[in-house]
């Protein structure tokens, strides 16, 4: 299981909270939980530190074309950034 942190902005901060429910059933299938974060300087500006069990499986989700209702129910903006650990 990999740490990954994913961060983008949204349009409405209302509406992307209240879509956490979705969230959570949209990638249970490749994650085991995730935290959400909300930028201090910008408040459009979200972060989740995830959980991933299947990068790969993550990945077709988030650019899956039929979540895409679900990415403009809930404001998200592109592009979606996913930063890796890092080995030193």
């Amino acid at each position: 299981m990999a740490t990954i942190v994913v961060r983008h902005k949204v349009g409405d901060i209302d509406a992307w909270l209240k879509g956490h429910q979705d969230r959570v059933a949209l990638f249970a299938p490749a994650v085991t939980g995730f935290k959400t974060f909300q930028d201090t300087d910008d408040p459009k500006s979200v972060v989740l530190v995830v959980e991933v069990t299947d990068m790969e499986k993550l990945g077709a989700i988030i650019n899956d074309p039929k979540n895409q209702d679900a990415k403009d129910r809930h404001t998200v903006l592109d592009p979606i950034l996913m930063s890796m650990p890092v080995d030193l």
